[in-house]
C-alpha cells in the first residue's frame, strides 16, 4: 500500500513539474497555464532582484572573488538548459590539455548523490573541516559513476581521458584542491557564469541561436538566470547550434548590449551512432528510412527529434521525459517492449541520457546513442585555433606556434 501511494504520490509531483516546465517554455497556453504564468511572473520579480543586488556586492567588492593563480575559463550561459553546453566544455578542456596544460574541470555536480542532511547538520555542531571535493576522475580512471557524480561530469570523464574532473557546489574550494594536491595549471569552470566567488580570466557565455533568451522573462516565468544585459561579462559569446545562416536580430541583441565582443558561430554535428552495450558504432546512413523510436530527458527533446528526422529517421515511437531524469528499468522497460511490437530497428537517445541507462538493463531492440560534435562556422577557422588564439597570451602563441613549424 505505501509502496503504491509512493509511486502515485511520485506520478503527481512529475506530472505538476511537466506542467510548470511547460509554462515556462510557453508549450502551453490554456487558462491554468496564463493563471500559473502569472503567478510565476511575480517571482521573477523577486529572483530579479536578488539577482542584481548579488552581482552589485562583488561588483562593489563588498563580496569578494578569489583569484587562484592560474588559468581559469569560465564556460556558461544566461539561460536554463539546452545551449549544448557540455561539448564547448569538452573541446576546450581537450584542446588545452592537448597543448600541454593540466586541466581539471569543476561542477557543480547537478542533480548528483547529495551528502545526506543530517550529516552537514553533524558536521556543523561538531565543527568538522568539509569533505573534499568528489574525484569524478583523477585524470587515468574514471572514480564514480553517474548517480554519484551527476550527467555532466561522468560523461566528460569518460570522454576526457588524461582530464581531472572534480564535483562539489563550493568550486573554490574545489579549484583550490586541484592546484595544491593535484598539480593542476588550468582549471575549466562548468556551468560557472553566475558563480561569482570563483575569479575567471575568460568567460565564455553560450547563447542557443535556435532559443536565445526563450521569453525573455526571468526564472522561474521564463529561462533566464540573469537579465540579458549582463552579457557584457562576456570575454567571447558562442552562439551554438547555428545552421550557418546569420541572424541579425540575435546579433543586434548582443551588440546592444556589448557591442564589442567577439562572436563565434558553431554548429552541434551528428557524427555516428554508439551502441550502449557492445560499442559498436554506425554511421548515421543507417538512420535513413529506418524505422526508430526515441527517447529523452532533456531541456529541449523536440531540437533532438527534429536531428533525427533530419537524417532522414523514421519516427514511430517518442518518449519525453523531464531533464535529467533517472530512468527506471520499469520505464526502459516500456520504450524496449513498444519498440520490439513496433518492429522498430532501433532505439536512439542522447549522450547524456545513456549514461543514466543502468548497465544491467538488457533491451530487446539495439539501443544507441546518438554523439554530437562542435564545428566552428564563424570567428575561427577551426576549435583549435579558437582555443590557442582566446586561451594563450600572444607572445605564448607565437613561440608555440614557432615550435609547431620548426624543422
Amino acid at each position: 500500500m505505501f509502496r503504491e501511494l509512493g509511486r502515485w504520490t511520485q506520478e503527481v509531483l512529475d506530472d505538476f513539474e511537466t506542467f510548470a516546465v511547460d509554462v515556462i517554455y510557453d508549450r502551453r497556453d490554456d487558462f491554468p497555464a496564463q493563471l500559473f504564468g502569472a503567478f510565476l511572473k511575480s517571482l521573477s520579480l523577486i529572483f530579479s532582484i536578488i539577482v542584481q543586488c548579488r552581482r552589485k556586492l562583488y561588483d562593489w567588492k563588498i563580496l569578494k572573488n578569489q583569484p587562484l593563480g592560474c588559468l581559469v575559463v569560465v564556460v556558461g550561459n544566461l539561460t536554463v538548459g539546452g545551449t549544448g553546453k557540455t561539448p564547448v566544455v569538452e573541446i576546450f578542456a581537450r584542446n588545452l590539455a592537448d597543448q600541454g596544460r593540466k586541466v581539471a574541470i569543476l561542477s557543480r555536480g547537478y542533480k548528483s548523490k547529495k551528502e545526506p542532511a543530517w550529516r552537514r547538520f553533524w558536521r556543523l555542531l561538531s565543527h568538522q573541516e568539509e569533505p573534499p571535493p568528489k574525484i569524478v576522475s583523477d585524470g587515468n580512471h574514471v572514480l564514480l559513476d553517474s548517480k554519484v557524480a551527476g550527467d555532466e561530469p561522468y560523461m566528460l570523464a569518460k570522454n576526457l581521458p588524461g582530464v581531472i574532473v572534480l564535483v562539489d557546489p563550493n568550486r573554490v574550494k574545489a579549484g583550490f584542491y586541484a592546484v595544491k594536491n593535484m598539480g593542476v595549471d588550468t582549471l575549466v569552470l562548468d556551468d560557472g557564469y553566475q558563480y561569482f566567488p570563483l575569479k575567471g580570466r575568460l568567460n565564455l557565455l553560450l547563447i542557443d541561436k535556435g532559443n536565445p533568451f526563450g521569453n525573455y522573462s526571468m526564472l522561474p516565468r521564463g529561462i533566464l538566470r540573469e537579465p540579458i544585459r549582463n552579457m557584457n561579462r562576456a570575454s567571447y559569446i558562442f552562439l551554438t547550434k547555428s545552421d550557418g545562416d546569420p541572424d541579425p536580430e540575435i546579433v543586434e541583441a548582443i551588440r546592444a548590449h556589448h557591442p564589442k565582443v567577439e562572436i563565434i558561430e558553431c554548429a552541434h554535428r551528428p557524427k555516428y551512432l554508439q551502441e550502449l552495450k557492445t560499442g559498436e558504432r554506425l554511421a548515421l546512413e543507417v538512420l535513413k528510412d529506418s524505422k526508430i523510436g526515441a527517447f529523452s530527458g532533456i531541456a529541449t527533446p523536440e531540437n533532438f527529434e527534429a536531428g533525427l528526422l533530419g537524417l532522414g529517421a523514421k519516427l514511430d515511437v517518442r518518449f519525453r521525459f523531464l531533464d535529467h531524469h533517472r530512468f527506471t528499468d520499469r520505464e526502459l522497460e516500456e520504450i524496449s517492449s513498444q519498440a520490439r511490437r513496433g518492429g522498430l530497428d532501433m532505439v536512439v537517445t542522447t549522450e547524456k541520457d545513456a549514461v543514466r541507462i543502468p548497465d544491467t538493463f538488457i533491451p530487446s531492440v539495439p539501443f544507441y546513442y546518438l554523439r554530437l560534435e562542435i564545428e566552428i562556422l564563424s570567428g575561427a577557422n577551426d576549435f583549435n585555433e579558437a582555443v590557442a588564439r582566446i586561451c594563450f597570451p600572444k607572445e605564448e602563441l607565437r613561440i608555440r606556434r614557432e615550435e609547431t613549424h620548426a624543422p
